[in-house]
């Protein structure tokens, strides 16, 4: 009935790509490689960070992380387990930490953007003309 290759003859092909899959299949690009601090494994990286910024977001996460817990926690163990004390306790914390989570990025952005101002701004010289005038006259 059908002609047969005697050497492809029971062999089927799964897998395999023709060469016309072959050329309509699009190249897979390449990821662009990125630095992290922890390629060397001792967080070497680190160091390139103002160590103000890393202060600050190391204590805006744990802050943050504590809000949550303790916001969601609280209702929880207040409304399930009955606990009247507790659980307003927990979520009174967790707002408090959550308020000390934005104190702390603001205070951040203050010192940012003094060093912006420090950096941009030349020093101003005093002048002596206006220490003069206002200073009290000398007495006869």
């Amino acid at each position: 009935m059908f002609s047969l290759d005697e050497d492809d003859e029971g062999e089927i092909s799964v897998g395999e790509s023709s060469d016309a899959e072959r050329e309509m299949t699009p190249d897979i690009p390449k990821a662009p490689s990125v630095k992290t601090f922890d390629d060397g494994g001792d967080f070497e990286g680190a160091s390139d960070v103002d160590q103000g910024t890393l202060r600050a977001f190391v204590v805006a996460v744990v802050y943050a992380n504590a809000a949550v817990l303790l916001v969601a926690l609280g209702p929880m163990v207040w409304f399930f387990e009955g606990w009247s004390r507790a659980g307003p306790a927990l979520l009174v914390a967790g707002l408090l930490a959550g308020v000390r989570t934005y104190q702390t990025y603001r205070s951040w952005r203050r010192s940012q953007g003094e060093a912006d101002e420090s950096e941009s701004d030349p020093p101003e010289e005093a002048d002596d003309t206006d220490a003069d005038s206002t200073a009290d006259p000398p007495e006869a």
